[in-house]
């Protein structure tokens, strides 16, 4: 059986399978171990509970660099999403060191459910998801499991810096809008650190930052995600216009809905908080009822 420490190099393994980083699925290698083993820290501690309980699910694991961090951390399974076939030798060479406890998915993870996945293979709860996220897909891939939060026990993400800050972004900041209502609406979130290009082979042309979400048993504030989702994007289409005018595209007396909310028609969208998203929501829901 093979022995974790004599698992080879990355450098080494991605020149003896081919690994080549490729734009086209937005692969940045981490090769730096202090860097990985702080990501994998940093998933098993808080709320969603340690390493050591349930399954982790990683997307795009590549060479598998995370991969053996996590496991290395006492993970008890890894459920692995890979979309680079030529990955997909390596991380068995992991999976065998760690007999058991690494589950490699070949598959696309926009067309693959964790949850559904993870049960398929009667992998224990609680599920979590901990991924250095291709830039390309991460907000989509994102939004699908914020749909399923309180069946997560929280996610340990990496997104370009810029998208980090929209996700933690608070009223009256400029990068507050849809994404942050959308994360803060069903999740605690917490900016952990940030890492420099540098650290990334190849390098991005941007700083990325760690993220942790932790679920809520419920959303902040009552609200049907549809009609919460189309308020957003009606109020943030017009960002720089009072409410009384960016929500007609809603149809009907938008300054009539604000009073009725509880909202001032004359404020604009990134003042106001969650709650007060939700409350025009659910008078959006009331009038159509």
């Amino acid at each position: 059986m093979p022995d974790p420490a004599d698992l080879p190099p990355l450098r080494a393994v991605i020149a003896r399978h081919g690994l080549g980083a490729r734009h086209a699925l937005g692969q940045h290698f981490l090769f730096d171990l202090n860097i990985t083993a702080k990501i994998a820290r940093a998933a098993g501690e808080g709320p969603s509970g340690p390493l050591t309980a349930g399954t982790t699910v990683e997307i795009g694991p590549g060479p598998g660099g995370l991969t053996r961090a996590l496991l290395a951390a006492g993970a008890a399974h890894v459920l692995a999403f890979e979309l680079d076939k030529r990955c997909v030798p390596a991380l068995e060479e992991i999976a065998a060191a760690y007999p058991g406890r690494l589950h490699v998915v070949a598959g696309d993870a926009l067309k693959r459910d964790p949850l559904a996945e993870a049960a398929a293979r009667g992998l224990p709860g609680p599920i979590r998801i901990v991924a250095n996220l291709p830039y390309n897909i991460a907000t989509a891939l994102l939004m699908r499991w914020l749909a399923n939060a309180p069946r997560y026990a929280g996610f340990t993400l990496m997104f370009q810096k810029e998208v980090a800050d929209r996700l933690a972004a608070k009223p009256r900041a400029e990068a507050y809008g849809r994404l942050a209502i959308a994360a803060q609406w069903r999740c605690t979130v917490e900016r952990l650190f940030t890492l420099r290009p540098s650290a990334f082979v190849p390098p991005p042309k941007v700083d990325s930052a760690v993220v942790r979400l932790v679920p809520r048993a419920v959303p902040l504030a009552p609200a049907d995600p549809a009609i919460l989702e189309r308020v957003t994007a009606a109020a943030f289409g017009q960002r720089r216009k009072m409410l009384r005018q960016s929500l007609k595209s809603l149809g009907g007396d938008a300054e009539a809905l604000c009073r009725a909310a509880g909202v001032a028609p004359t404020a604009r969208a990134e003042e106001l908080s969650i709650e007060e998203f939700c409350a025009l929501a659910r008078e959006v829901a009331r009038l159509s009822a």
